[in-house]
């Protein structure tokens, strides 16, 4: 197979995405059309070629600085697929009906047409053997190429036609000196013509496929085929490129930042390559990096004005952030860190770790917690630059480990936490600050450990001392207070109880067992206005939890009790009670606290679907008395009530009507009983 064929192969345009897109896969080019130009505009990276001359033998010089430009003009070089063909320059000799072919664009001495010894007026770069411009018979893979003549070394072919389809193909004249290219997409192949069109071909349909399920945002499918492409052609800067978009779709920037320095360690005049690492550098909070890359595709004429000023913001929002946190301002910590983020640095592991230790030091915990998950779900093979860096003298990788070592102890995680913090000393082991953080963190879990040790031994006043030599080293630690609050509850110390409960609370305000402790320890000390407030939250948190809901009933009980109502007839748990007859009902809402009636019909489809939630709703609020009329066997007590439609709800408080409902939704249903005996306690 001619070399010509083979460049066509390996050349295919394979359709790409919108070229103005940083992060997308690079744009479709049409090989075979420049603006009419009959020479396909393929971009050819360093090479080196012979070229002789009748006069002075033979001579080497480098690729012409100007490869890859066509016309005048300078392409971008994103073909995908692209694989170094050979470039050759044109020009018809005067008089002769034959094309002399020149390396660099040097023009040949014009002559007669029966002058056969005379060359180009310049030494010939990157000449092909004779034999590569064929007509356009095709040309069997044994024919063999005629041997170069001494005479005219620079005429390929005869005749006065167009050659092949009229496309005179360009190049080096050589296939690239890297090994690593595939050679059956370059130069001589050992393949058959069949065999090679079947793997350009092959590249070109991968592509396409890769292609569309990008833009379906499939991008695991995407990768899938971009990777064959860079299989068929792992020198191609393009397929580079393409693969890293892909890898960018699937959140994994690691692996994408290693794909974009690849594009550019083959194509570094890619204007878009350098685009594209400076944009995942900057997700990646690498500020430096981004900007150098930044720079160098801004002299390529690739620069975006929009990619710039987020480097600019990330930049001075970073800059803010370290600078609040030296002072300990962590509301404008936390508020720089947010904009930063939010600037584009959407991925950068220091970003994340210094807002999750401000919303640790503005007692935000599960914010804190969440912002780490998210943190240690990023890519772990960071490159070493990244990690490297440095926040206040420490390791950016040692500091995210200290950060985590701090969210932990306030969680109650002690060992997870000395270890995080010894990690750290282990990649920073001269610095001041974490040595003071993993003494602190060791002091306190020592703590701890003899607080547990001896209240399992019952040795509470003991256990109180220990827990509160860790409070020593952390006066924040909720872990620690809540568990002296309960050395104090078994030494029946309700009030100290109360207190080390409100610290753990103010600390961290969604600590359960810090509330369960404090309202227990309200109850003991009869204040039931805070005891039945702290049952009512637990109450809508565990919503099915019986025994929250019996300490509620009971602390109800003992409020209404204080205030003078009566509770003879109220029992936990009761059951949704039929009414049947006028007295009866009158009876039941003139008892104390909040009556419920539920007027209904057996043969009313709604009716039938609400009745199972009313009795979920009876268990669910126990010091509230549930009625039930059916409207069918009981017509005298519905037209008492003056009640025509079903489902209807009214809300009895102590005698008096409060709220009358007809066809609520459950929602509603459940929320103003809730309301109403809320209000009563």
């Amino acid at each position: 197979m001619s070399e010509a064929d083979r460049i066509r192969h390996c050349t295919a345009a394979l359709a790409l995405h919108d070229d103005e897109v940083r992060d997308k896969p690079d744009a479709k080019a049409n090989v075979f059309a420049d603006l009419g130009s009959p020479v396909s505009p393929l971009r050819v990276r360093a090479s080196v070629a012979t070229s002789s001359s009748s006069s002075s033998g033979s001579a080497k010089s480098p690729a012409p600085s100007n490869a890859g430009m066509a016309g005048g003009r300078s392409h971008s070089g994103e073909l995908v697929g692209e694989c170094n063909p050979p470039r050759l320059m044109a020009h018809r000799r005067s008089g002769s009906g034959q094309l002399i072919f020149t390396g660099g664009g040097s023009r040949g001495r014009g002559g007669g047409s029966g002058d056969r010894g005379s060359t180009a007026s310049s030494p010939m770069l990157n000449a092909l053997p004779t034999g590569n411009i064929f007509p356009p018979v095709r040309v069997p893979a044994t024919a063999a190429a005629p041997p170069p003549s001494r005479s005219r070394p620079d005429v390929l072919g005869s005749g006065t036609g167009h050659y092949g389809h009229g496309s005179i193909m360009r190049g080096t004249g050589m296939a690239p000196a890297r090994s690593s290219i595939d050679s059956s997409f370059l130069g001589h192949s050992s393949r058959s013509p069949a065999s090679f069109s079947a793997s350009s071909g092959s590249l070109q349909e991968v592509t396409r496929l890769g292609n569309e399920w990008y833009k379906k945002g499939k991008y695991g499918e995407a990768l899938r085929h971009y990777e064959r492409a860079v299989a068929l052609c792992p020198e191609s800067a393009a397929c580079r490129g393409n693969r890293a978009a892909a890898l960018i779709g699937l959140g994994r920037l690691a692996d994408a930042l290693h794909e974009c320095e690849e594009a550019v360690r083959l194509d570094p005049v890619s204007g878009r390559a350098h685009s594209r690492v400076a944009g995942v550098c900057l997700r990646l909070g690498m500020i430096d990096k981004a900007r150098r890359h930044f720079t160098q595709a801004g002299h390529l004429q690739h620069s975006d004005p929009a990619e710039w000023h987020k480097l600019q913001e990330v930049e001075v929002h970073l800059g803010r952030c370290t600078d609040a946190r030296k002072i300990g301002d962590w509301k404008s910590a936390l508020r720089e860190a947010d904009a930063a983020i939010a600037a584009g640095a959407d991925s950068s592991q220091l970003l994340l770790a210094l807002r999750s230790e401000a919303l640790l030091r503005l007692h935000k915990l599960e914010e804190a917690e969440s912002t780490l998950a998210s943190l240690l779900k990023l890519d772990s093979a960071l490159p070493s630059s990244l990690t490297a860096a440095k926040l206040s003298g420490m390791l950016a990788e040692s500091y995210i480990h200290i950060v985590q070592a701090q969210v932990d102890m306030a969680f109650g995680r002690f060992d997870t936490a000395v270890a995080a913090a010894e990690k750290a000393r282990d990649l920073d082991p001269g610095n001041a600050e974490i040595g003071m953080v993993l003494n602190n963190v060791r002091l306190v879990a020592k703590a701890r450990e003899q607080g547990n040790d001896l209240f399992k031994a019952a040795k509470f006043l003991d256990a109180s001392i220990a827990y509160g030599e860790g409070l020593k080293y952390d006066p924040l630690n909720s872990v620690l207070h809540c568990n002296r609050a309960a050395c104090w509850s078994k030494l029946e110390k309700w009030g100290k109880a109360v207190d080390d409960c409100n610290e753990a609370l103010r600390i961290q305000p969604n600590y359960t067992k810090a509330l369960l402790r404090r309202a227990a320890s309200y109850a003991k000390l009869e204040r039931w206005v805070d005891c039945v407030r702290d049952y009512e939250v637990l109450r809508k948190e565990f919503p099915s939890d019986k025994e929250v809901a019996e300490a509620l009933f009971h602390a109800q009980i003992a409020l209404k009790a204080t205030r003078g109502e009566d509770v003879s007839n109220m029992k936990f748990g009761g059951e949704v009670e039929m009414v049947s007859n006028v007295e009866q009902l009158n009876a039941a809402i003139s008892s104390p606290g909040v009556t419920v009636v539920y007027f209904m019909s057996t043969m009313n489809q709604q009716c039938t679907q609400i009745t199972p939630s009313i009795n979920i709703l009876c268990t669910e609020c126990p010091s509230v008395n549930f009625l039930k009329v059916n409207v069918n066997s009981s017509p005298m007590v519905a037209r008492t009530e003056n009640v025509r439609i079903v489902p209807t709800f009214k809300i009895y408080k102590g005698g008096v009507k409060v709220k009358e409902m007809i066809c609520p939704s459950l929602h509603v249903l459940r929320y103003s009983v809730r309301h109403y005996s809320v209000s009563s306690s």
